[in-house]
């Protein structure tokens, strides 16, 4: 058994203010109720809330103090993310990862803003792998980035066992949201921990599901700190002879004898999408897509492909 203990927080989150404070406090709290914690992880954008406007420097009297817990305690702690101001101005989503020693020992900016809504922030291209000595390989992605299983399966192809998953969601899809979490677990055969806030920093419902999609913990829309001890060896174990002695897809992917046209941009398999209106937030009474044509339509309305289904259709069958 490889085990190490995980505990998220969920709490609210002031827009208009600076939560730091009520995170270290909150950190504290954990320490003295459950000692045998290891790593602390917080929501997405916890530190100071969904306000561009209050954007730090990478390297900044938050992160110091998040580090000063995390040596007074011996813990990692992953202070959820906040908005980053780079040296050029633009704006990035950022997540550190703080050592139980007090260091920053990766930094990672969330590859997909939550467009159209998310506007002003820049996307990150670096993936971001951190190892825990003596217990396995972790990885960050950020809310949004999930939705995208292109980031978890390069986190996992490089041996991450842990997705840890910071989330800001406040909106009517946190549902969706969590099935895919319980989905990336099973296809990647890996732990996530989701970390939802509340008030400005969303509905709650965090959760954290173990490699065979198996829910550990569901927490309500109320405030929550919940560790756990998990298993990494579970992880390996499963990995080997698969999801309740069944599919073993992390094999079965680096085994495929297909290659996938799509991620050529200069490919031409993604025309479908070209074909597609701009990014953008819906108006009121927005008729966007209502009458496209459908995929393989030539522009009478007819088919490209599958004929015999088209004229089916044309003949009103």
């Amino acid at each position: 058994m490889t085990p190490f203990s995980i505990a998220g927080i969920q709490m609210h989150v002031d827009a208009l203010h600076s939560n730091v404070d009520a995170m270290i406090h909150r950190i504290d709290v954990l320490m003295a109720r459950f000692p045998w914690t290891q790593m602390a992880v917080f929501s997405e954008l916890a530190p100071y809330g969904p306000l561009t406007k209050f954007a730090q420097p990478l390297h900044n009297e938050a992160i110091e103090r998040f580090c000063a817990a995390a040596v007074k305690h011996g813990i990692w702690v992953v202070p959820g993310s906040m908005f980053e101001v780079a040296e050029s101005g633009k704006i990035h989503n950022t997540s550190s990862v703080i050592n139980p020693q007090g260091e920053v020992v990766a930094v990672y900016r969330k590859m997909f803003p939550f467009r159209p809504y998310e506007q002003g922030v820049e996307a990150g291209t670096e993936f971001c792998v951190f190892d825990i000595p003596e217990v396995g390989r972790f990885g960050l992605s950020i809310c949004y980035d999930i939705w995208f299983p292109e980031t978890t399966r390069q986190l996992t192809s490089q041996g991450v066992e842990v997705l840890l998953h910071p989330v800001l969601t406040g909106t009517a899809d946190r549902d969706a949201e969590l099935s895919i979490a319980r989905a990336t677990a099973a296809q990647f055969q890996c732990y996530v921990v989701d970390v939802n806030g509340l008030g400005a920093g969303g509905v709650g419902q965090s959760c954290i599901i173990d490699p065979s999609a198996t829910v550990l913990h569901q927490s309500g829309r109320h405030e929550d700190m919940f560790p756990l001890e998990l298993d990494l060896d579970q992880v390996r174990r499963q990995r080997e002879v698969g999801l309740k002695g069944l599919g073993q897809v992390l094999k079965s992917f680096r085994d495929r004898e297909a290659d996938f046209p799509v991620y050529d941009r200069s490919s031409g398999a993604d025309a479908y999408l070209h074909t597609l209106g701009p990014l953008e937030i819906p108006v009121q009474g927005s008729q966007a897509g209502l009458n496209a044509r459908a995929p393989g339509d030539d522009a009478n309305g007819f088919a490209e492909l599958h004929p015999i289904h088209y004229a089916e259709r044309k003949a009103g069958g």
